[in-house]
């Protein structure tokens, strides 16, 4: 038994409502609210949103301006950007959105103060969206599809719209009745917030500049890339029904997020570079977690996937 699960014993994802079983993990995102009909975009830009979006650019490019150059701040600010990177793709995606590996409660709260000192919101409300995405990947309904809606919109112009605020709890329903997650979807900035202080502490004003403005307007358009970028440049090995794409480039800027027609034909699997050649580093941090017992039943893609290079179109 894993070491955490004696420590902190983790009580069952599911619900009195509902409840997911190790059968339906391949289709998680099937666990959403009822279907949605397409409706027009909310085109207009939510200022209360917006505001503090390009206030970040602006400090970042600020602090840039203003900071002598050191390597060590551009140290400071990849080591940053890739520590809350893995927030992103292991606490906020791999982990909430999709289930992929099972660990303690105190983990877990661990992974969603991470991936929101990304300053990304929610990791309830990340979540919900997501699954939201993959059930809907590039049609209509999808809220952030190139396909659709262009590029503008699927990288960034959803999420500084008013249409996409409310956290869908019936489609998190594994996750919402965790009064901690709750508090932290609440109150999405505090993680960001106790990150930023900590990073002036330690480093001043310059480690602020850059382990934190600067690191997270990166990180930011890092996550981006991939509701945008990877739905239209790279290569498709499965037949995913959609324009995901597998990209080496935005895999080693997103920690492996990049494989993502890999991801869109299998989503349950934590591990997105199927291959040796496909590097993956979330899967390897997760992996070594899993020797220490602080995360478990890390799941891999079906042997017949890594078998059959290609799946037909039917």
């Amino acid at each position: 038994m894993p070491i955490c699960s004696i420590l902190f014993p983790m009580k069952s994802h599911g619900t009195s409502s509902a409840s997911i079983t190790t059968q339906n993990l391949e289709t998680l995102s099937e666990h959403q609210s009822p279907i949605q009909a397409p409706r027009p975009r909310e085109r207009g830009i939510n200022w209360p949103n917006a505001v503090p979006f390009f206030v970040m650019h602006g400090i970042a490019v600020f602090g840039f301006v203003v900071t002598p150059f050191a390597w060590k701040w551009v140290a400071l600010a990849l080591g940053s950007y890739y520590l809350r990177m893995f927030g992103v793709t292991g606490g906020y995606h791999r982990y909430f959105a999709h289930r992929t590996f099972k660990t303690s409660r105190v983990f877990q709260f661990i992974l969603a103060c991470l991936a929101q000192s990304s300053a990304q919101k929610g990791a309830l409300w990340w979540a919900a969206h997501h699954r939201h995405h993959h059930k809907y990947s590039d049609l209509p309904a999808d809220l952030h599809s190139p396909k659709q809606d262009g590029f503008w919109w699927s990288h960034v112009g959803w999420i500084l719209s008013a249409e996409h605020d409310a956290t869908d709890y019936a489609a998190i329903r594994d996750f919402k009745d965790y009064p901690e997650l709750q508090f932290l979807n609440r109150n999405p900035h505090l993680p960001a917030i106790a990150y930023a202080v900590a990073i002036f502490l330690i480093f001043g004003a310059p480690g602020l500049w850059y382990g934190f403005f600067i690191s997270t307007a990166f990180l930011w358009h890092g996550t981006f890339t991939i509701n945008s970028l990877s739905h239209v440049f790279g290569s498709q090995r499965y037949a995913s029904h959609d324009t995901s794409r597998n990209n080496f480039l935005l895999a080693l800027v997103t920690m492996g997020e990049g494989w993502h027609n890999n991801h869109h034909t299998y989503m349950s699997s934590t591990r997105q570079g199927f291959f040796w050649w496909e590097i993956d580093p979330t899967y390897y941090v997760i992996k070594v977690l899993s020797w220490f017992g602080i995360v478990w039943d890390v799941r891999e893609p079906p042997v017949k996937m890594l078998e059959n290079r290609r799946l037909s179109q039917t």
